[in-house]
């Protein structure tokens, strides 16, 4: 019986899941409650959005870092995810200690710094277990930290729900995940050679034409979905505000609404897996990107329609959104040599995750300058390049599947 059929796997596959929920918790623990710190500390919307878009400039420096030093070499994974998680549980609770704004970022940049540290490495360790149906585990660590990003707007709905709550919760998840990895996880059956980050394969990578297309569709699928789960929560206040006259706003409502939106995003990553192990990463990701990216123009059509039109665009945008995600980094795996796959997915992450920053900063400027109904459709610019990205690189491989076939042929 092949090791890649033991129910083992799904058990370890629950687990890693759940640490993952548990564990990414702490990403929008602070965007949850933005609205509170900007009036504590006297705010604009513009630094009010740095409280987030900073995580992901830590994000980018801990990967980096993580890479250079080839710390997932040498630490086993179990150790790094576990030690990360507590140090990121410890900046994001000392947010509630910050003195000022300032401090604030700091710890909010530490908080993302030592994401780095349970993320990619959830990715590696569910792996090791699963070589068969690997798109559906993958997809299934997506969609749990996908869910667990939402977690902090679930809390906050509940009501007489402060800021100390929100911020605790999402700090005692990581703790628990940071045990729970600790104390049962084992390394799978099928462990990855070592391929550290080399300054020396970054030429070498960008000369191959699949990955550069690879990242580019990455890319177009970044500038949409950061930005989209950061401000969603402001475009529903401003949507159902608009619809009532202002008479109703209903914080905690939104918040529910925007954590549904956000959460159903785990069952579009599940989707997402089922279907590209299935019928294929690149078509899995135009449709993800396509769909996405009309909900993106839809938004400022259906600004201030009725809630339950207003709920479904959320709902489709939110499942779409980030149903193709998980796929970037097997079709980058698939297009490098072996030697320069740690060197490709590390450059990929930080150029996304450092685009990121761009669109966060820049729908906030869009809507004080137009309204929040056309505050999202400057997203859209993403998924349109990314759809071209795709096509031109799946067009490429069919290419070289057919020319390979031939030659086998003759």
């Amino acid at each position: 019986m092949s090791t890649d059929t033991y129910s083992t796997r799904w058990r370890v596959l629950a687990l890693l899941g759940l640490a993952e929920l548990l564990g990414m918790s702490l990403w929008f623990s602070a965007s949850a409650v933005t609205p509170q710190l900007r009036q504590i500390w006297g705010l604009t919307t513009a630094e009010g959005a740095w409280l987030t878009t900073i995580v992901q400039l830590g994000f980018v420096c801990g990967t980096a870092l993580a890479a250079v030093l080839n710390l997932a070499d040498i630490i086993p994974a179990r150790w790094l995810f576990s030690a990360s998680a507590l140090f990121g549980a410890a900046a994001n609770a000392a947010i509630l200690a910050a003195p000022g704004y300032r401090t604030a970022l700091v710890m909010r940049f530490l908080t993302g710094f030592f994401l780095a540290g349970v993320y990619p490495p959830a990715m590696k360790m569910t792996a090791t277990w699963f070589r068969a149906q690997r798109g559906l585990a993958i997809g299934v660590i997506v969609g749990a930290l996908t869910v667990g990003k939402a977690i902090p707007y679930l809390v906050r709905a509940i009501p007489h729900v402060g800021v100390r709550p929100v911020v605790l919760t999402a700090s005692a998840g990581a703790v628990t995940a940071a045990l729970l990895i600790g104390a049962w996880y084992r390394e799978g059956p099928f462990p990855f050679t070592s391929r550290p980050f080399s300054w020396t394969h970054v030429g070498d990578v960008v000369r191959v034409r699949e990955w550069r297309l690879a990242t580019a569709s990455y890319l177009g699928h970044m500038f949409e979905l950061y930005a989209f789960w950061t401000w969603i929560p402001a475009f529903l206040a401003a949507s159902v505000a608009a619809a009532s006259g202002g008479r109703f706003r209903a914080p905690r409502f939104i918040s529910l609404l925007a954590f549904t939106t956000i959460a159903i995003g785990g069952l579009g990553s599940v989707w997402g897996g089922l279907f590209a192990d299935k019928r294929g990463r690149e078509r899995l990701v135009s449709i993800s990107l396509f769909m996405s990216g009309s909900c993106c123009l839809l938004s400022g059509v259906l600004f201030a329609a009725p809630i339950w039109i207003l709920g479904a665009l959320a709902m489709t945008w939110g499942f779409f959104v980030i149903a193709d995600s998980a796929q970037f980094s097997t079709l980058v795996t698939e297009s490098v040599p072996a030697h320069t796959v740690g060197t490709a997915l590390t450059v990929q992450t930080s150029l996304g995750f450092l685009l990121t920053m761009l669109p966060m900063q820049l729908v906030p400027l869009i809507a004080q300058w137009t309204g929040w109904r056309w505050g999202f459709t400057i997203l859209a610019l993403g998924p349109v390049a990314g759809i071209a990205a795709i096509r031109k690189l799946a067009t490429l491989r069919a290419s070289a599947a057919g020319n390979a076939n031939f030659s086998l042929s003759v």
